[in-house]
């Protein structure tokens, strides 16, 4: 059994939260390029270089890595692709945990540095958006605003805010939802108006991910459901599960005809793996996870991206800075350019029964003053 051992650096580089080990970045290189001194070239490093970490590598693990044929180009054998699958699918599902590992870390070390930094803390449905959000606040304003992110299911992330244990979530949902919908019944019992404030953030697409040139032709849930592509789903409480639900209920379809529909993955950036890899056909996610895993993308549904907090929170400090970056005409130019994203509102308090339109006031007052 071989062991691992993680570490981490301090610097002002703004790179995303990573765990990466050298070894499968040199498979990746070799088996995207095609070649070790392709892989070599991708990775700037020399031939010989490359060739001999991965005789050391075979030595380290006890097994081959390369198919060395004479006068045919180095491919990866079965394990060391059976190694790669198994570190990016690792890496793409503890992601989250990673990024709120670092959070919890590089909060730390802001209050250490300075004990006036504005630290807000989020717990949030996972998007490449918030991402970008929170490196976007350490370039812009490092000194007065640190944004700890802690990736979770929509539902979970609104609990979290209702517990006291951040004071910020976020959660989506689809656009023209309509009444009696799952997201209804989800998100209603855990928001009260007049107590939560509703505030914009950003319109994103929902669709389906799947392999190069859509070989199965999957253009809709019908078609998945026809077909029986292999589906992967994403775990219960996340926000895209209540939106795959909702989208199955418009479309008629019963949950059992879609193959697969058990299967979970925890993120957008897990699914897409999947995909990628090989293990099943389509998922549903974001236009942004399938671009960074080399997928081609199918348009099924805009949604809103919303951020929330108690009503009183939009005093603090550390909330009203947020809310005027979310404002900036710079951060809006950011979110513009995310593959699949759109400004929406951003920095907004808006009403709530607009945006989340399951309380008719205007009803439920007149029914009050009828008795």
């Amino acid at each position: 059994m071989h062991r691992l051992q993680l570490h981490y650096t301090l610097s002002k580089d703004h790179s995303p939260a990573l765990v990466r080990n050298p070894l499968i970045d040199l498979l990746q290189a070799v088996s995207t390029q095609g070649s070790i001194s392709g892989g070599a070239r991708a990775l700037g490093l020399s031939y010989r270089h490359v060739w001999g970490e991965l005789k050391r590598w075979e030595n380290e693990l006890g097994n081959e890595l390369m198919v060395w044929e004479k006068g045919q180009s180095a491919r990866l054998t079965e394990f060391a692709s059976k190694l790669m699958w198994a570190e990016r699918q690792a890496q793409a599902r503890l992601a989250p945990q990673i990024e709120a590992l670092r959070a919890e870390l590089e909060r730390g070390y802001a209050l250490a540095f300075d004990d006036s930094v504005h630290v807000v803390t989020l717990y949030a449905s996972h998007d490449d958006a918030l991402s970008r959000l929170r490196e976007f606040a350490l370039q812009h304003d490092p000194q007065r605003l640190h944004l700890d992110i802690r990736f979770t299911g929509s539902v979970d992330a609104i609990r979290a805010l209702n517990e006291g244990r951040c004071v910020m979530a976020g959660f989506h949902t689809l656009y023209d939802m309509g009444r009696k919908t799952l997201t209804e019944r989800t998100y209603k019992p855990l928001l009260q108006p007049g107590q939560h404030k509703v505030v914009g953030f950003a319109q994103r697409t929902q669709g389906l991910m799947v392999t190069k040139g859509n070989p199965m032709r999957l253009h809709s849930l019908q078609d998945v459901a026809r077909t029986r592509a292999r589906f992967v789903n994403r775990v219960l409480g996340s926000g895209t599960r209540v939106v795959l639900d909702d989208l199955l209920a418009q479309a008629s379809l019963d949950a059992a005809l879609v193959n697969g529909y058990a299967h979970a993955e925890p993120s957008h950036a897990a699914v897409a793996n999947a995909v990628a890899a090989g293990k099943c056909d389509v998922a549903l996610g974001i236009e942004a996870a399938a671009i960074t895993a080399g997928l081609d993308f199918v348009p099924l549904a805009l949604e809103r991206y919303h951020l929330v907090c108690m009503k009183s929170a939009l005093a603090q400090p550390g909330i009203v800075q947020l809310l005027q970056l979310l404002r900036s005409a710079d951060w809006q130019h950011t979110v513009a350019g995310i593959p699949g994203y759109a400004p929406q509102q951003s920095g907004e308090v808006l009403a709530m029964r607009k945006v989340l339109p399951w309380w008719t006031f205007g009803t439920q007052k007149r029914a009050a003053t009828a008795v």
